[in-house]
């Protein structure tokens, strides 16, 4: 972002800059509800539009790969159209094109269209995050970052159940007419909030188009690679091998580009700010463990306990809810609990939420979550409340651009790498199970015999009573996959906490938003 843009206000924000923040925390709530708001809903959509498990699949995959490619180019449209200019015009499309999903004739316009809502709504994740640091002084920076907490924890929470009720009772189409009414709001708001500026297209003529061209095909081509790898056998693909190929030679050039230019693109020297550096890897974790949990828990209330959307939503929802009400209380905590170990506590809770729910057995359903649930929901808001202070505590002005980009970027990379090894581990785990179990599965071993002999007796005929037992079989192994799966999100998270144990206190001048060393 421009310099001048950029300086930190002092004293108290106005009204009008509390209300501009407030409208852009609004729109990054919808861009990340609209990622999983949508997935609860892909079975109708998809029956809705005559489409294939893998077809739909880019519903997807086309709005998670447009909204990785926009979230870094969202500083430097800024400095070229202004921060009003571009917010209004990316709410704009947001809102056009949430209405064009739901009017989608065929699945290729709705990928069209929903590449489209990622595009715009990938803006509005680093604009509320950059807002917060250039409209609100140091010592409100916390309650800034509580309304972002809100955003990036609150809407995957609660995108499950909001879907699963609106489709249920509404139709699918209400997933995106849902937009309609907060998005009028937030443009109002942002109209009225953000100061009015020139744009400055002089900036197209020393533009580093490279750096734009180098990370769009390095992060869409990575995205797609880890969305489609697992469902089309990762290596075995031609398609995969080369997008992975396109990727790591599109990453490696843009990191090469960036770190010889005077006016980088993205200054990925941050980077080597020690908070910065520290909380990007807790980033990386806190984006698998948010989306892998929240990725492992429907999938296997549907798989195993057989639930359907709406059930899926109503136990995700005691993660969801009580957030909201535990979030504004962290910017209190703050003062009297330094921000890097209420961080820390937050990934030890997040991290023993996922331990626990590593011990699953076939009777493990939505009742038993509940108070897992609650856990998870304690720990979340100390997070993402408190690592964006420490990750920026030390970062300069005129790199809030970068470091918005960044941090978003790793949170949103580390859901991606976090699903597709989770849904490879699943794969792989679940086949080594069931052969080690299918071993002990001999008519010499006594507990065989005599589970076969009853089940032979209720179904009617050894056969039928053979498939039951290889079917159960399977699911015990299934469910042995997922509590290792569970295991490694918290093995992950654990990481994390150790990460945010090594950063610096906060400085002098914002120990009055928050707590000490």
């Amino acid at each position: 972002m421009a310099a001048d843009a950029l300086i930190r206000p002092e004293g108290e924000p106005s009204r009008r800059d509390w209300i501009a923040v407030m409208s852009a925390m609004l729109g990054a709530f919808m861009a990340v509800l609209d990622i999983q708001i949508t997935n609860s809903s892909l079975k109708d959509i998809q029956g809705a539009l005559s489409a294939t498990l893998e077809e739909g699949s880019w519903i997807s995959t086309s709005y998670l790969v447009a909204e990785i490619i926009m979230i870094p180019l969202t500083a430097w449209l800024v400095q070229l159209l202004s921060a009003r200019r571009l917010a209004v015009w990316v709410s704009v499309g947001f809102l056009i094109s949430s209405l064009l999903c739901s009017f989608a004739w065929n699945l290729e316009s709705m990928i069209v269209f929903r590449a489209m809502q990622g595009f715009t709504g990938g803006a509005l994740i680093p604009l509320a995050f950059t807002l917060t640091l250039i409209k609100l002084p140091e010592h409100h920076r916390a309650k800034g970052m509580a309304l972002f907490a809100i955003t990036a924890t609150f809407a995957p929470s609660i995108g499950p159940t909001l879907g699963g009720w609106l489709t249920e009772s509404w139709g699918w189409e209400y997933i995106f007419y849902i937009n309609v009414p907060p998005g009028l709001l937030m443009i109002a708001g942002l109209l009225y909030g953000l100061e009015k500026k020139p744009p400055h297209w002089e900036l197209l003529k020393r533009t580093d188009y490279a750096g734009i061209v180098t990370l769009a095909m390095g992060l869409g081509c990575l995205q797609v690679f880890l969305e489609e790898g697992h469902r089309k056998d990762w290596l075995e693909s031609s398609l995969i091998v080369e997008l992975g190929v396109v990727a790591l030679l599109s990453l490696i050039l843009f990191v090469i580009l960036q770190l010889s230019r005077p006016n980088p693109l993205i200054n990925l020297g941050i980077l080597r700010e020690r908070n910065f550096g520290l909380t990007s890897i807790a980033s990386l974790g806190m984006g698998l463990g948010l989306y892998g949990s929240i990725y492992l828990l429907p999938l296997y209330l549907a798989q195993i306990q057989h639930y359907n959307a709406l059930q899926i939503g109503q136990v995700i929802m005691w993660m969801g809810i009580p957030q909201l009400f535990l979030i504004p209380f962290v910017p209190k905590l703050m003062k009297v609990i330094a921000p890097k170990w209420l961080c820390a506590a937050g990934f030890a809770l997040f991290g023993l939420s996922s331990f626990a729910s590593g011990a699953l057995n076939p009777d493990f359903a939505g009742d038993q979550f509940h108070p897992i649930q609650i856990i998870r929901a304690l720990g979340q808001p100390m997070i993402m409340v408190t690592v964006s202070l420490i990750a920026t505590a030390y970062v300069q002005p005129q790199d809030a651009g970068s470091a918005s980009s960044l941090f978003n970027i790793l949170r949103n990379l580390g859901g991606a790498i976090g699903i597709a090894l989770l849904a490879t581990l699943l794969d792989s785990r679940s086949k080594v199970y069931f052969d080690y179990l299918r071993e002990a599965l001999v008519p010499t071993n006594p507990a065989v015999a005599e589970r076969l002999a009853t089940l032979t007796r209720q179904l009617g005929s050894e056969q039928a009573a053979l498939g039951r037992l290889s079917e159960i079989t399977h699911q015990q192994a299934m469910i042995m996959a997922y509590n290792d799966a569970f295991h490694f999100v918290g093995i992950a998270l654990a990481i994390s906490m150790v990460a945010v144990m090594l950063t610096r206190g906060l400085p002098q001048n914002m120990q009055t938003g928050a707590g000490g060393h």
